[in-house]
């Protein structure tokens, strides 16, 4: 298997996953910031996948969660974080 085609194996598997933990809200919310901040994005996405590898995590992770992880993994920016 040459490199393309397993990078985009692993990027499947990644949104099947994430598809399977974040509510509708917290998938919009990611949708949003990666369109923003892509690399923040990549980083809250490797947070995710890794917590629910872990098994850590219990159900699904709502937008409020997200919002908290996002604070968490960036200390010391501010954000505007407003909902629709």
């Amino acid at each position: 298997m040459n490199g393309d085609a397993q990078q985009e194996q692993m990027e499947a598997m990644k949104k099947i996953v994430l598809n399977s933990i974040l509510t509708k809200e917290a998938k919009e919310r990611l949708g949003r910031l990666k369109l923003v901040k892509p690399d923040l994005a990549a980083q809250l996405e490797l947070y995710l996948i890794q917590i629910y590898q872990s098994g850590k995590m219990e159900g699904q992770v709502t937008d409020e969660q997200l919002k908290t992880i996002l604070e968490m993994l960036s200390p010391g920016k501010e954000f505007s974080i407003r909902k629709k």
